[in-house]
């Protein structure tokens, strides 16, 4: 009965439009007041232990980092060396986007600020080069999903946060899934550019390619810092996301010089604004989460699922069908906080490693970012591009497709996932 009341208070608040986080701590709070035995005091304990959750500490470090990058011009240049790169295949504008998307999520953390950033810049050079609005759109639309599996991911710090599990390890893991969908899209788009005739760029000459490197070098570094301090023990991710803010910055304002010291004020409080608003989610998430605990939910879908005697791979499918659910409707830090508590004890009992569950929810809510109603990639490219949200909708869809068939590739061939971590012998 707690249960039922507690999702039921959830789904009428979001159904008459009370924002998902207010909607999750309301629920979370009068479940508690109704029918738990914790005092009223375990609401504030709660909401305040989610700021101190050292790891969501990377979080606004990593969201800062992306703001300079994204105002600081990091963005233009990295478009610059992925056209110089692949610019001269047939359809290599939108190949080249699609690079542009892979660098820049391995900046940011967030495909809202991916899509923001790359799309702002990439779709207008695919329309002055003579390609489809809509194509251009769809393309970007649907790579920007890439800024949550390409390591650093905000998504995956939240669920590190919510199973205990190393973030470090769920960043290596998603390296390769990250490649690979990227590289599918890049094969998709030759064959689409191949029938369709789409143009392509002259081929860059030598100079002009270590010119376009050389003044992305300082961006694609970052890569490098971040990953590379993790894996060498140098930093923790959180650490890690604190040297990212701290370069990212130094980069935009001393060697760029895209941006004034006078810039950063606004920059800082818009990336300040979204930590707020973000972390203002995972805290009533948390509440949330933690009512579903203190009420066993978990323990007895656990053993629900385990006396049903279902297959490890039916499971997975399960999982898939109520993440994609959920994903169109929730944003992915909630509906992670919310479910990962449910699914992981039962993934644990079926033998399911957890970074390759952890890896599965990513893409399934890269998914959720471009599926409507609230796919907030959609909107993103709907506001750079000034297209009508139906119309991104229309165009992203046949890639969409695309995402879908690599979540079933995902899920049933965990060494994807976790040969990465595993080869590099991380705990």
């Amino acid at each position: 009965m707690t249960i039922a009341f507690l999702f039921a208070v959830l789904f009428a608040l979001m159904l008459i439009g009370v924002p998902i986080a207010v909607s999750l701590g309301l629920a979370g709070s009068l479940t508690i007041m109704l029918f738990s035995q914790d005092s009223v005091r375990s609401l504030a304990i709660k909401l305040f232990e989610t700021s101190e959750h050292y790891t969501l500490l990377a979080i606004p470090f990593f969201l800062v980092a992306g703001a300079f990058m994204t105002t600081g011009g990091v963005a233009r240049r990295l478009i610059d060396f992925a056209n110089a790169t692949v610019g001269h295949i047939r359809g290599g504008l939108a190949i080249g986007a699609v690079l542009a998307c892979m660098l820049f999520a391995a900046l940011s953390g967030s495909s809202p600020a991916t899509v923001a950033a790359v799309g702002s810049i990439a779709i207008a050079g695919m329309v002055r080069s003579g390609y489809p609005q809509a194509f251009g759109a769809g393309i970007v639309c649907n790579a920007g999903t890439l800024g949550i599996l390409i390591p650093p991911s905000i998504v995956m710090v939240v669920y590190a946060a919510a199973t205990e599990q190393s973030v470090g390890k769920l960043f290596m893991a998603g390296v390769v899934p990250g490649i690979l969908l990227g590289v599918v899209l890049m094969v998709a788009i030759y064959i689409v550019a191949v029938k369709k005739n789409l143009p392509a760029l002259p081929r860059a000459t030598v100079r002009e390619w270590l010119t376009a490197a050389r003044k992305a070098v300082w961006g694609l570094l970052l890569m490098v810092i971040i990953l590379g301090g993790i894996y060498s023990g140098m930093f923790t991710p959180t650490e890690a996301a604190a040297v990212a803010a701290v370069y990212s910055a130094f980069i935009a304002l001393f060697v760029y010089k895209d941006m004034r010291i006078r810039d950063c004020p606004k920059v800082l409080i818009e990336s300040g604004k979204l930590s707020i608003m973000l972390m203002f989610i995972i805290a009533n998430a948390m509440l949330f989460a933690h009512v579903l605990t203190t009420e066993q939910l978990p323990q007895q879908i656990t053993a629900m699922v385990l006396e049903a005697g279902l297959q490890p791979w039916m499971f997975l499918l399960v999982v898939n069908i109520v993440l994609l659910i959920a994903g169109a409707f929730m944003e992915p830090s909630a509906v992670i906080l919310i479910l990962a508590p449910i699914l992981f004890p039962i993934a644990m009992e079926l033998g399911i490693d957890p970074i390759h569950l952890g890896i599965i929810m990513v893409v399934n809510m890269e998914i959720g970012l471009i599926t409507p109603p609230v796919g907030l990639n959609l909107f993103v490219t709907s506001a750079v591009t000034g297209m009508p949200v139906t119309s991104v909708i229309r165009a992203a869809m046949p890639w969409l497709m695309l995402l879908l068939s690599f979540l079933v590739l995902i899920t049933y061939v965990p060494w994807i996932s976790t040969a990465l971590p595993n080869w590099l012998g991380m705990p």
